[in-house]
């Protein structure tokens, strides 16, 4: 099969497109033909060895954490999908036209769900909602700042806390407030503009999607027995806040939640804006226009 293939770790450059040896499902596997591949943060943090400390790669290896595709093969012991299913997950080694994955992690993608684009949801829609499900404690009514609302993760957690019942503010910069006003959200609060966050009273929840000085900011926040919630590590300030719980979050492979992100998209609460699709092979340009700031998901179609 081809595939984009990594030797070492670097920048873009590193990315190589060509043969690679055809993976085969073993037991409980199933065996995917890619439709798409989507680009996340990880993937540039992998190729660049930033994450070789607790994640180290052997080489050659195929990053990659969200696969959309058609299922080709069974491995023994797997009895819920058939050839032919179109398929989605949060997978590993995905940047390749065929993929293993476990069948206890992989989903049927829904009716109403475009194959390609769904390879945009996996890693970033769990993210996103587990953060509001599984760490908030976010309840009816009360009150949770959403930073970074408008990013992929941020999107999912205004969604999923939506649905709970939550008074919802979104946390954006200044120049994001119209893009944050259609997320459907009691209110917008600029991150870069102190006044205008100073002037929010404080919340039950901060469900916290962005790292910096921003992040350390926003746990000053939370009312005293409220939650500060972060995908990106609690920041040492938080040890000033004892009367606050502190939860550096990391998501988990789920398909009930999955399949919950991709119902929210077919039905319109949720949308994955999604900045480019390029062709498998170009891979390394996709690195360079995420590093760029590219604002939505970049795909790589197989």
């Amino acid at each position: 099969m081809k595939a984009v293939v990594l030797t070492e770790y670097g920048g873009p450059e590193v990315l190589k497109f060509g043969d690679f040896s055809d993976p085969a499902p073993g037991l409980g596997e199933v065996l995917v033909k890619v439709a798409a591949a989507s680009i996340n943060p990880v993937d540039l943090k992998q190729r660049s060895g930033a994450t070789r400390a607790y994640f180290p790669l052997d080489f050659p290896n195929v990053i990659g954490w969200d696969v959309s595709g058609t299922v080709v093969e069974l491995g023994p012991d797997v009895s819920d999908f058939a050839v032919g299913d179109r398929v989605f997950a949060w997978a590993f080694h995905t940047y390749a036209e065929l993929c293993v994955v476990k069948s206890d992690v992989l989903a049927k993608i829904p009716e109403g769900i475009d194959l390609i684009e769904a390879a945009a949801l996996p890693l970033v829609t769990m993210t996103g909602s587990q953060l509001i499900s599984k760490a908030s404690g976010i309840r009816q009514g009360q009150s949770i700042l959403v930073s970074g609302a408008v990013g992929s993760v941020g999107r999912a957690a205004v969604c999923t806390a939506n649905d709970k019942g939550a008074v919802v503010i979104a946390g954006v910069r200044r120049d994001q407030f119209a893009e944050a006003k259609g997320l459907g959200v009691s209110k917008v609060v600029a991150l870069d503009d102190e006044a205008d966050l100073s002037a929010v009273p404080p919340v039950d929840v901060v469900a916290n999607t962005i790292g910096g000085l921003a992040a350390a900011q926003l746990i000053s926040m939370v009312k005293d027995g409220g939650t500060f919630a972060s995908v990106t590590g609690v920041p040492e300030k938080a040890q000033k806040y004892p009367y606050v719980h502190s939860v550096a979050f990391v998501s988990k492979q789920d398909t009930k939640t999955l399949l919950y992100m991709a119902d929210a998209v077919r039905d319109g609460r949720l949308k994955i804006p999604i900045a480019k699709k390029l062709p498998l092979r170009e891979a390394r340009e996709g690195h360079i226009a995420m590093e760029k700031g590219a604002a939505g998901k970049i795909l790589l179609v197989a």
